[in-house]
């Protein structure tokens, strides 16, 4: 018949069917990556297209990509997470505490290659381990969708550190904000990070607190600061800083231009840290948030950072909570603010310090040039309530 002969056409012409691959994890993730079998039997759009012709569509990719979900499960031999195929159509997707592993990182890493609506992701706490940090690096190269990524306390140590560094490099994902608190880097990751956040300029937000960063550790992500130039903010607290690397660490940010937010706490910069932080007081004219608190600084390296303020421009909030500093550091503190017109500050956290009816007196004299400055303080009042 003649409706025939086309039909026997295209079968002639079409290309010779290849054997699927072997089940190996490589082979899986190659295959997977382009997601193929959503794109073959997607109906053709009219060139008057509907919304609701673009709204069957979408819903189409999200279900070829639960079903991408669901066959990288079973090829590596692991549970699908409800969780995760409940909200794979949502922005957020909180998996923190999951137990996933590098596997089950890895089949979720396979269904977001090709996804368009996560746009932060949380993956704490999941032992994903090198694998599962590399397929994590692997799918962001592809997804250009995703934003922020928390990968905290997952003791990815070094080769989890050089497998992020090696991906920050090349900047070719869409990721601004990334959490990497808690996962036993030391120094020599410092380097890794060095080399990464030197050339990377597309990260905004970065966490690397409650790692094993000591003063070497401090000297090189001090150079990192100086050559960095999309950091807007960085955690470090809970790090282990002392005071050579406070010193190091001080020299690279008072040259740094874009950084505005800094947490620096419960390390142990001491007085000769406070006197690095006043050097970059007085010359830094980005930085708007800084918290040192518990950092062992007493009244001699409060009068350091007093007379950094009395140059900075803007610095808005400053934080020296449970530090060994009594009231006289207080009014030094107060008074430096008093001296600058320039000032930009709003907050000074000294809510440790017990303060007098003097402090008090003062204080509104400070007011009086800068009526934005809000002071917290310890009061004797406040052992009555």
């Amino acid at each position: 018949m003649d409706d025939d002969e086309p039909l026997e056409q295209e079968t002639t012409d079409e290309p010779e069917t290849q054997p699927a691959p072997q089940n190996s994890d490589e082979m899986f993730y190659c295959e997977f990556e382009g997601s193929p079998a959503v794109e073959k039997n997607k109906p053709a759009r009219e060139s008057s297209e509907t919304d609701l012709e673009i709204e069957d569509t979408e819903k189409y990719f999200t279900t070829g990509q639960r079903e991408l979900y669901m066959e990288a499960c079973k090829l590596l031999g692991i549970a699908p997470v409800s969780c995760f195929l409940r909200n794979m159509e949502e922005s957020y997707v909180n998996l923190n505490h999951h137990g996933l592993g590098p596997s089950g990182t890895k089949a979720i890493a396979i269904a977001l290659v090709s996804n368009t609506t996560v746009i932060t992701l949380e993956l704490a706490d999941n032992c994903i381990m090198e694998m599962g940090v590399l397929s994590l690096m692997e799918m962001l190269q592809e997804n250009y969708y995703i934003q922020e990524l928390n990968i905290s306390d997952n003791d990815l140590g070094l080769e989890g550190a050089r497998i992020i560094s090696n991906f920050l490099q090349r900047n070719v994902s869409s990721l601004l904000k990334l959490q990497l608190s808690g996962n036993n880097f030391k120094d020599e990751s410092a380097e890794l990070f060095l080399q990464a956040l030197s050339v990377n300029y597309q990260i905004k937000n970065m966490d690397l607190s409650h790692n094993q960063f000591s003063d070497k550790g401090g000297e090189l992500l001090g150079q990192m600061l100086a050559l960095n130039v999309g950091l807007l903010s960085l955690d470090l607290s809970w790090n282990h800083f002392c005071s050579q690397g406070a010193v190091a660490f001080c020299n690279g940010l008072r040259v740094n231009v874009t950084l505005k937010t800094l947490d620096l706490s419960m390390n142990g910069f001491g007085n000769e840290g406070a006197a690095g932080l006043g050097e970059v007081l007085r010359f830094n004219s980005s930085l708007a948030h800084l918290d040192v608190s518990s950092n062992n600084i007493n009244n001699e390296g409060v009068s350091k950072i007093s007379k950094g303020l009395e140059f900075n421009e803007s610095l808005k909030f400053l934080k020296l909570f449970l530090n060994p500093m009594s009231m006289d550091g207080a009014i030094l503190l107060i008074l430096s603010i008093k001296r600058n017109p320039k000032s930009k500050m709003e907050k000074l956290d000294i809510s440790n310090v017990l303060v007098s009816e003097q402090f008090m007196k003062l204080l509104d004299g400070v007011h009086a040039v800068h009526p934005q400055l809000d002071v917290v303080y310890k009061t004797t009042s406040d052992f009555t309530q």
